[in-house]
């Protein structure tokens, strides 16, 4: 570290020993390290103090400050601004979390702008139930350009939210100016309104670096007291700010709007302003307003300019009838907007009740003992364990009925001769209610009734190198959308689980704790793998068009859950194949949450690689391939059954591995060569390190580890203790979960009831796939 850091982040300290180590956490793990923390205890009772003097003892970039006596918010910031020896200020409040590589991005950034007086990120708020939401006015910094600016050339980002954590201020700034935190609630106005006003260079940074979090209890501000009167003392402060700027004159009418729109929603809050002190708060509104009126203020239309002519007038009665009458214009507008939406949805409502009545019917017949569904990727089609487990059951018990279900969208995918039903129709309704026997690489959706007798059988679709189900509570982005009662619920129909090792067995088990029996078997889709022979591989190459000569490198990278649903990836594509030449042929099968993108349409209209997302069978491009190039995906470990090399990119795995989690380290075994640059990874190529002696006997130990089951008869088993009911044969064994398994389950009397379209359903309804959270890539 420099003698003077890049960064002071202020963090305020006050009862929050429960959330105090994760925010020191999320600075401490940041990949940019040139800062300090100046963590200042409040007078904390609940022992906070103890554990910042723990942190500091750890590290020496960490300093603490003990006040004998609890100042507030404001003035500990103030004691830690004065403490500050860094180049910019951050202020970090003790509950909240930098998000990973945070520290980095702001730091290139103020490079790129020339040190800006105040730099401004963007946020997120992250809920105790597990859900991040971005700042909703997110588009405002995306829209503010590259360079830096006044902020009269972008006043919309003083409709933000005014918090001073969401930037980064120059310490020679605030030291010119002195500015300083007030006492009080609200004290983050007098401090943000000013510093963003007379700077002379701001710049934003559009990525979320912040996450705020919104606890279920705690926040002073959605508490009930006289505090709140706070408010209009700080805008006194902020107006009064202007008073001393004359050439900011022109900032009144907007601050007065700002004002007057901020303190009639605390007012508009009944958790904040109780009853007995509405009047009160009225009439201290009223002059508030004739203090700070500017000349010429005109007052608005609607219903929310007869409220301002009401605090105008000072008249509480006119203000009251103005608030409750817009209650209840709001309220007949929600009433017709629900009969607007009754009418649209109408048919569906109709239409559900038609296929509840029909699927009940159904229910009440015998189960057919010689009927098996199946299906994969939430009904994308044929493929996968269940594809494997159907072939290999047509051969050992052809008596059994296979049929699959596979989205309308997706029929066009389904191999000929294989039976199948479209999702939602009455023949899906019929199959559902009347089969023995289900299986599926997913969960089936929860209004899927668990008949007794009936077999349910989960395939997985991975082994688990990142954190799943139940592991996930730890993980908000990773959990984004769950329900864990749910995903419990759906998890407590199976009677089998699939494992293809012992490693899986542990983490299915404590990331899915139900009573289901394990089937160590290894995968059956591998069975393909382990038979592959040279004739097959020439002949896919034949069929796929690869030159026989040339080495086929087979690219998967995985989905980040923090990109949402695009094709994110850190290579830059084009220089690899350029720089790899015209020996290496690049085939980029994308994650099926994703797909494809423009860039990489056009790489390949330009012949640098080719894109096989859509090729239906992995099998085959896995088995024409001599390389596979991954980050994190679980397909690594299947590939390791062909014996071929595996080269890992894993120039993100630190934020991978801290925001998706984890369960075991990558970086410290794996299936070959490892690069984290571009420069490694041309290098890995051009030198051979990929097929050198280290690289497989890093491969040897991975399968080793991994593959203990993978013999080519994985499915064999599976169809012979399923199907059959034949006792676990040699290679395969069977591990009792929790308590016993469900295939005597009690039938559910409510039937589908109120769950009769449940998340999955009406997810599907609208366009997007359903939040499962089972295993695998």
């Amino acid at each position: 570290m420099s003698e003077r850091p890049v960064f002071s982040l202020i963090v305020p300290v006050h009862n929050v020993r429960a959330y105090l180590r994760a925010c020191l956490d999320s600075i401490l793990g940041q990949s940019f390290a040139d800062w300090e923390i100046i963590a200042v205890d409040d007078a904390s009772p609940d022992g906070s103090g103890e554990i910042l003097d723990a942190y500091a003892g750890m590290d020496s970039r960490i300093h603490v400050t003990h006040l004998a006596h609890n100042v507030g918010l404001g003035p500990a910031r103030d004691a830690g601004v004065e403490q500050a020896q860094g180049s910019y200020l951050l202020f970090v409040d003790s509950d909240d979390e930098l998000t990973p590589g945070a520290l980095a991005a702001i730091a290139e950034r103020v490079d790129e702008t020339r040190q800006p007086d105040v730099l401004i990120f963007d946020y997120a708020r992250t809920y105790w139930t597990g859900r991040v939401s971005r700042n909703l006015l997110a588009d405002s910094l995306a829209n503010a350009g590259d360079g830096v600016f006044r902020a009269e050339d972008h006043p919309e980002l003083l409709e933000l939210l005014m918090v001073v954590w969401n930037k980064a201020y120059k310490r020679e700034y605030v030291g010119a100016h002195g500015f300083r935190f007030p006492t009080g609630y609200y004290e983050d106005l007098p401090w943000t309104y000013p510093t963003m006003l007379a700077a002379h260079t701001i710049a934003v940074l559009d990525r979320v670096c912040y996450h705020y979090r919104q606890r279920r209890h705690g926040n002073i501000l959605r508490s009930q007291n006289r505090k709140h009167f706070d408010v209009f003392d700080q805008y006194d402060l902020v107006l009064g700010f202007l008073d001393s700027h004359h050439e900011l004159e022109s900032w009144r009418p907007f601050l007065f709007r700002r004002m007057l729109d901020h303190i009639l929603t605390i007012m508009g809050s009944e958790d904040r302003i109780p009853a007995s002190l509405r009047h009160e708060f009225f009439d201290r509104l009223a002059v508030q307003y004739r203090t700070h009126k500017p000349p010429g203020y005109q007052l608005p239309g609607g219903p929310h300019g007869v409220k301002l002519r009401a605090v105008a007038h000072d008249d509480y009665a006119m203000f009251e009838a103005a608030r409750l009458g817009g209650r209840i214009v709001r309220r007949g507008k929600v009433r017709a907007a629900k009969t607007r939406r009754a009418t649209k949805l109408g048919w569906i409502a109709s239409k559900r009740k038609l296929i509840r009545a029909a699927y009940e019917a159904e229910l009440r017949k015998p189960v057919d003992e010689n009927l098996a569904v199946y299906a994969a990727y939430w009904y994308a089609g044929y493929g996968c364990n269940p594809g494997a487990i159907y072939e290999e059951a047509k051969r050992l018990a052809p008596h059994i009925r296979g049929v699959w279900v596979v989205k309308k969208s997706r029929v066009e995918v389904m191999p000929e001769g294989v039976d199948y039903v479209e999702v939602d129709s009455p023949a899906y309704y019929r199959l559902m209610a009347r089969a023995k026997y289900f299986v599926n690489n997913v969960n089936f959706r929860d209004n899927i009734v668990k008949r007794p007798g009936t077999v349910h059988v989960q395939t997985q679709h991975g082994t688990p190198l990142k954190k799943m189900g139940l592991d996930l509570r730890e993980f908000p982005v990773g959990a984004a959308g769950m329900s864990f009662t749910k995903l419990l619920e759906r998890c407590d129909r199976w009677d089998f689980l699939v494992s293809s090792n012992r490693f899986s067995t542990q983490v299915w088990e404590r990331s899915y704790p139900c009573a289901y029996i394990t089937l160590e078997t290894g995968y059956p889709r591998n069975d393909r793998l382990v038979r592959a022979t040279a004739e097959e591989t020439a002949a896919l190459r034949r069929k796929l068009e690869l030159p026989p000569d040339k080495t086929v490198l087979l690219y998967t990278p995985t989905f980040r859950d923090w990109s949402g649903k695009s094709f994110d990836t850190p290579i830059d594509l084009a220089d690899l194949c350029e720089r790899l030449g015209k020996q290496f042929v690049l085939l980029v099968r994308a994650h099926y949450f994703v797909g494809n993108n423009d860039r990489l349409t056009a790489l390949e209209e330009a012949g640098l690689l080719r894109t096989v997302t859509d090729y239906p069978v992995i099998e085959d491009l896995m088995i024409a391939s001599d390389v596979l190039m991954t980050d994190y995906s679980s397909i690594m470990f299947d590939y390791a059954v062909l014996d071929r090399p595996i080269v890992i990119y894993a120039e993100d795995w630190d934020t991978y591995r801290r925001v998706r989690g984890v369960n075991f380290d990558l970086l410290a075994g794996p299936p070959g060569a490892v690069a984290v640059t571009q420069e490694q990874l041309v290098d890995t190529f051009v030198s051979g390190r990929y097929r050198g002696a280290e690289a497989e006997l890093a491969r040897a130990e991975f399968h080793k580890r991994f593959n203990e089951f993978e013999d080519g008869h994985a499915a064999e088993r599976v169809v012979r203790r399923v199907f059959l009911g034949e006792s676990p044969a040699s290679g395969s064994h069977d591990q009792q979960a929790t308590g016993v398994a469900q295939g005597t389950q009690e039938e559910s009397g409510d039937l589908v009831a109120d769950r009769d379209l449940d998340d999955a359903a009406d997810a599907e309804l609208a366009g997007v796939e359903p939040v499962d959270q089972s295993p695998g890539e």
